[in-house]
């Protein structure tokens, strides 16, 4: 040891050399800075496309690192001409895992600067967007790029990584069969985010289980629905793969169907009511003429003569939708009102059979 630094110390000029690389490392690393700076404001001003910024964005501190591990690695090597040492073999492999570490670095930023463009650029152009979907995928692949890496690194240092690849397949199959449970739920977090069935914000219910509230966070194992009380219920992902989900926050219209009962003493203005409670329909503003609309003499009932109402609204919206159909209902109440007649409710009628014994005494009541 005592050795190496002796002849290091015989021949100073080298520590001149080594001054000159750092100079010259930091000098370059002053000038991408700021180029790249001035880049990224040009970018910023001069073009719509938000990926060369992301670009910039990300490349800077890695390149920064890659330019100093060069930098590094030249004047280990200087010195390693001058005195030869047992520590300076060291130097390749940890320039290279530096290179590969400055690369996966630059990577993980692109991915998480390329997230935002993305989403950027979506709201921009005012289109449709599942930002947990974007996140779970940006997720997948800084994992990949993780574990690419990883392996790379591995076998930069002189491991197989045939044998780590070996062991890590009979590592999952163990962890398969000891974690299926969980692993079904992964799988059902990755196909709720690429079948995309529910987002979140969104109003969802399964007929199949008791299930009914608003979506708020999708993950890879749960999923939180908020139920109408206000309750928190987290459901196992695996679970969506086994029932029926309905959407009813993604319906293009909701329905109104009802059943008035009309007096039978107004049968003759039946006909009266249906042709106004039908123009009252085609002729309001919140009514959408072009899905099925009726309205008919459906039935003769015990107490009344019921008309069938079916049409839809233009509004999905929930409260909305009820502040139409009392508008609606309400108007039809004015339309009977107004034809003389009455809605009927239910009632009975009692027939009292006549005998001859009271017609008689009924009689001498009339004539006394």
């Amino acid at each position: 040891m005592l050795e190496p630094l002796s002849a290091l110390l015989e021949h100073p000029h080298w520590i001149f050399q080594l001054f000159a690389v750092i100079l010259i490392t930091l000098t370059i690393d002053l000038i991408q800075r700021r180029s790249l700076k001035r880049l990224l404001i040009r970018a910023e001003i001069r073009t719509k496309s938000l990926w060369d910024d992301a670009i910039l964005r990300a490349i800077q501190r890695p390149l920064s690192l890659l330019i100093w591990i060069t930098g590094i690695a030249f004047s280990a090597k200087i010195a390693q001409h001058e005195a030869p040492a047992v520590i300076f073999d060291a130097i390749n492999p940890l320039r290279d895992i530096g290179v590969i570490s400055a690369l996966t670095w630059f990577l993980i930023r692109f991915s998480k600067e390329g997230q935002q463009a993305y989403v950027e650029g979506r709201r921009r152009k005012r289109g449709e967007i599942d930002e947990s979907m974007v996140d779970s995928i940006n997720r997948l692949l800084r994992s990949s790029i993780l574990i690419t890496s990883t392996l790379v690194m591995l076998q930069t240092l002189g491991y197989s990584i045939s044998g780590v690849l070996a062991f890590g397949g009979l590592s999952g199959m163990v962890v398969g069969f000891a974690a299926k449970d969980l692993l079904a739920n992964l799988f059902g977090g990755l196909m709720i985010h690429l079948d995309r069935p529910f987002s979140p914000g969104d109003w969802i219910r399964s007929p199949d289980q008791d299930i009914e509230g608003t979506v708020e966070q999708i993950g890879w194992r749960l999923t939180k629905v908020r139920t109408f009380d206000k309750r928190p219920l987290y459901i196992p992902n695996a679970t969506f793969s086994n029932i029926s989900v309905e959407n009813p926050q993604r319906m293009s219209h909701r329905r109104i169907k009802e059943t008035i009962g009309i007096r039978y003493a107004d049968a003759d203005k039946i006909k009266t009511i249906i042709e106004r409670i039908r123009a009252m329909l085609v002729s309001h503003p919140e009514i959408d003429n072009s899905q099925t609309l009726i309205v008919n003499f459906n039935a003769f009932a015990p107490s009344s003569l019921d008309l069938f109402i079916y049409t839809f609204t233009k509004t999905t919206h929930w409260v909305r939708f009820h502040e139409v159909k009392q508008d609606v209902l309400l108007k039809i109440i004015a339309i009977i009102d107004e034809s003389g007649a009455e809605i009927a409710f239910p009632t009975s009628t009692l027939h009292l059979a006549e005998t001859p014994d009271a017609k008689a005494r009924e009689m001498e009541y009339l004539h006394s």
